[in-house]
């Protein structure tokens, strides 16, 4: 693959060439899960470590840099989980109002909490987190034309990478599992079909908007019903080739910030005309030294809609997100979040949990907890039925 060799030439030029500066973290998380698991092949508590190096350079000049983040975590049970990525082996050149950048990356478009719709750059790693949040590195070339009117960003992304699922031993896993041996794409060039995309964002006293438009295979498979070689019932992931229109801002007023995501998503099934839409939007307010005169406390509500409705991929499709933000403004950097997703059609409830706490200059541990509740045989989350979980996070920063 052209794009291993391009890796390979930028690894040996800056391990030969240039002096280096190493930081990183590595970590060793433990899930911990409340009921046994619902499908004979599925494991137990699990535990995993995984390791994210990062080099970075800076040239002479100045106006050049290059940064390189491999990524490799090792599960205990689930082989699909035990994986390696490069999140970013990326140059990046800046002359006055332009900027370059030529390899591997993360992008991230979004503002609200309970889910990023017009984040479509990269793929989603979702053996390595639950929620959505963790991305794999995309091989791209990034233009960037910052102007008085706002930043113009113009994207070639030559290379798709299939998202990760969970094996068969795999918790958080769909029944029938993901099958990924075998994976269709509607453009015969498959993964090697040259997406495209634009984003003009700006910044206008409280605003922060976001325009953005995206022509490429999509991130989002859906799922064909076949069999293995063993003849168990299977899902194989189909990438169809869609167009995406995206609108991010939020507005902030003092303790109030208003957040809003909204896509129009075409070409799935083959057809232009079938097509979506979707959004969520809500608002925070912070309740500024509540407690100990140090404490701060945010309220958050989100309103999430999907028209396609009982036919959505995403289990969001009319839902509503109530949170509580903790933040603690100590030594320690203590925050938490408390979050419940209520799906308005059904009783099915998502409950979640995140906290995050220093324990050294070093040493930093994270505790996250997921519950689902009331699910219904046609949700989209009904095989996770079993699944709720308590995960540990110990991760060493160097």
């Amino acid at each position: 693959m052209r794009i291993k060799y391009f890796t390979l030439l930028l690894i040996f030029y800056s391990s030969t060439v240039l002096s280096t500066e190493w930081s990183g973290q590595i970590g060793v998380e433990v899930r911990l899960f409340s009921e046994s698991a619902a499908y004979s092949q599925q494991h137990g508590h699990n535990s995993s470590i995984y390791i994210q190096p990062e080099f970075y350079h800076q040239y002479e000049s100045g106006d050049s840099s290059i940064t390189f983040v491999p990524y490799l975590r090792i599960d205990q049970h689930d082989n699909e989980r035990t994986h390696a990525d490069i999140r970013e082996l990326t140059w990046v050149n800046v002359q006055d109002n332009l900027e370059w950048r030529v390899g591997i990356r993360k992008v991230f478009w979004g503002v609200t909490e309970s889910q990023h719709l017009v984040d479509i750059i990269n793929q989603t790693d979702s053996v390595d987190s639950t929620d959505g949040e963790e991305k794999l590195g995309q091989p791209m070339l990034n233009l960037s034309y910052i102007t008085d009117i706002g930043s113009f960003d113009f994207f070639v992304l030559p290379y798709f990478r299939e998202r990760t699922f969970a094996g068969k031993d795999g918790r958080l896993r769909s029944q029938p599992y993901v099958d990924t041996s075998t994976v269709f794409y509607e453009s015969s060039e498959k993964e090697k079909h040259i997406d495209y995309a634009i984003r003009w964002a700006h910044s206008i006293d409280e605003w922060d908007l976001g325009v953005s438009y995206f022509n490429g295979t999509s991130r989002d498979p859906r799922f064909i019903a076949a069999t293995d070689s063993s003849g168990s019932s299977v899902l194989n992931p189909y990438y169809d080739v869609i167009q995406q229109a995206g609108v991010d801002l939020q507005a902030t007023y003092g303790s109030w910030l208003w957040k809003l995501e909204s896509i129009h998503r075409a070409g799935i099934g083959g057809s232009s005309n079938n097509s979506y839409n979707a959004f969520t939007g809500g608002v925070e307010y912070t309740f500024y030294s509540v407690i100990g005169e140090a404490t701060d406390v945010g309220l958050v509500f989100e309103y999430l809609r999907d028209d396609r409705g009982e036919s959505a991929t995403t289990p969001f499709q009319k839902d509503v997100m109530l949170g509580v933000r903790f933040n603690l403004n100590d030594e320690q950097s203590t925050d938490a979040l408390i979050g419940v997703i209520k799906d308005l059609d059904k009783d099915s409830v998502i409950y979640s949990f995140e906290a995050n706490r220093r324990l050294t200059n070093n040493l930093k541990l994270s505790v996250e907890a997921r519950k689902y509740s009331n699910l219904t045989s046609n949700d989209v989350l009904y095989s996770y039925l079993n699944d709720d979980y308590v995960q540990i996070d110990l991760v060493y920063y160097f």
